[in-house]
């Protein structure tokens, strides 16, 4: 390291033009999911721009990851409201999804228009397997994380076990293990304490703009009056919209719908996106037929693919559900489309500005509470087992496409072995994986057509 930049002085605060700067420029290289995000965040803001240090750094995303969404562009949203205010947050909470949901709404409207073209369906063939195989990777990577003692590990077990074999509602298992964890924190506090940070706690880059010592700005000192503030606003940006779509079309309209089913995603979900993935499909599958299984993997596939959090998924599932439901009449299927995608990605994302504006006086005013904690850490445990779940449900329509008593599609077991290799045994990236596996489900289906 270079012991020069050790002793230099802090930078200067950077302009909201070069703050608006990067933060468009993270929003279209976002790519890798949040452990990747994350690391793109630290290496530009803790090492190269030191607009913040280390231990701010870190003690922020500790409180990112304990809240329901995603803890990547909630981490953006905190930085720059850290910097430049409540503009500043949205700003870069926005900026971090914006690129993907544009690009999500084309790709969603190609996929529905074209996707039974034997092109697009060979690259599909290969691309569910693929993603299979991530999301087993992903529940693998989080739980080696997560499930550092048997405790944990035990809730894991049951909250897979509730899920797949009792069919209990998402909802209910986050709770059961919230209440395990607030027990937990009283009657064996030393299973649930915090696991390891992200990066190096002793890690040192030379002084920065927010550095350890700094105290927070007047913006992010405690206040009731500017909480009830931030709080009523909130609550009218998320009342508001929700009333004009059921004033215009009616309580059981689907965009209504949507915008009701997103909220409740947004706010009961914990532990990133693959978390929020169990409930998405239990809802948009299962409860509202927007998409079939199908559909769904397949808008993982773009969701895994693009730049952005992977919980931007939801505005595939807001596109295709709205047009499959013909939301605004059988001639506006397109408009449809991408005000479902809207609609999604609005609710979807609001609450977690809100809980960063919210809630980030509180942080900077205080450290981690076990009390709190505690809950959080046995939510997260639970979270693994779902996300297993997911890989199974998953894994039962891709390899048994007609169902239990089809066909098994042996190509399919394949392309996903292989997708398993090279996720666990060579530490392959996401995006050459599903373009491997993509190819090569292309290459298998011409086959079998020749």
């Amino acid at each position: 390291m270079d012991t020069t930049s050790l002793n230099s002085p802090a930078p200067l605060p950077p302009s909201r033009s070069e703050a608006f700067a990067f933060w468009l420029k993270l929003g279209f290289i976002s790519f890798g999911g949040p452990a990747g995000q994350i690391a793109v965040m630290h290496e530009e803001l803790v090492v190269r721009r030191r607009w913040i240090s280390e231990r701010r750094f870190l003690h922020a995303l500790n409180y990112c990851m304990v809240l329901p969404g995603p803890e990547a562009q909630q981490l953006a949203t905190y930085v720059g409201w850290l910097l430049h205010r409540t503009w500043g947050g949205i700003v870069a909470g926005g900026l971090f999804v914006l690129p993907s949901l544009i690009l999500l709404i084309v790709l969603s409207w190609i996929y529905i228009a074209f996707g039974e073209v034997p092109l697009v369906a060979g690259l599909f063939h290969g691309i569910k397997p693929a993603v299979t195989a991530i999301v087993l990777f992903a529940a693998y990577r989080i739980g080696s994380r997560a499930l550092r003692n048997g405790v944990l590990r035990t809730i894991a077990a049951a909250s897979f076990m509730a899920i797949f074999m009792l069919q209990v509602p998402f909802p209910y298992i986050v709770l059961a293990a919230a209440v395990v964890g607030w027990l937990g924190s009283r009657m064996a506090p030393a299973y649930f304490r915090p696991g390891a940070r992200h990066a190096g706690k002793d890690a040192q880059y030379g002084a920065a703009v927010i550095d350890d010592d700094t105290p927070p700005p007047p913006h992010a000192r405690l206040s009731a009056v500017r909480t009830a503030k931030v709080a009523g606003i909130g609550l009218g940006l998320a009342v508001l919209p929700f009333a004009a779509l059921a004033w215009t079309y009616g309580w059981n309209g689907t965009l209504t719908q949507m915008g009701l089913f997103f909220t409740k995603a947004a706010l009961l979900t914990f532990g990133g996106a693959y978390a929020v993935l169990p409930y998405v499909y239990q809802g948009a599958v299962d409860t509202y037929a927007w998409l079939t299984p199908s559909q769904m993997i397949d808008g993982l596939a773009l969701g895994e693919t693009t730049p952005g959090p992977l919980i931007m998924v939801v505005a595939f599932v807001g596109f295709i559900g709205a047009w499959a439901k013909a939301a605004l009449g059988s001639h506006g299927l397109v408009a449809a489309g991408v005000a479902g995608a809207i609609v999604a990605t609005y609710f979807t994302f609001l609450p977690s500005f809100l809980f960063i504006l919210i809630g980030g006086p509180l942080v900077e005013a205080t450290h981690g509470d076990l009390k709190f904690t505690a809950p959080l850490t046995a939510v997260t445990a639970a979270v693994v087992g779902v996300i297993v779940n997911l890989a199974v449900f998953f894994a039962l329509h891709v390899l048994w496409p007609q169902g239990l008593h089809g066909r098994f599609d042996v190509p399919s077991l394949l392309i996903g072995v292989l997708a398993v290799a090279a996720l666990f045994r060579f530490r392959m990236g996401v995006i050459p994986v599903i373009a491997g596996c993509a190819v090569l489900g292309l290459a298998l289906t011409l086959l079998a057509a020749s």
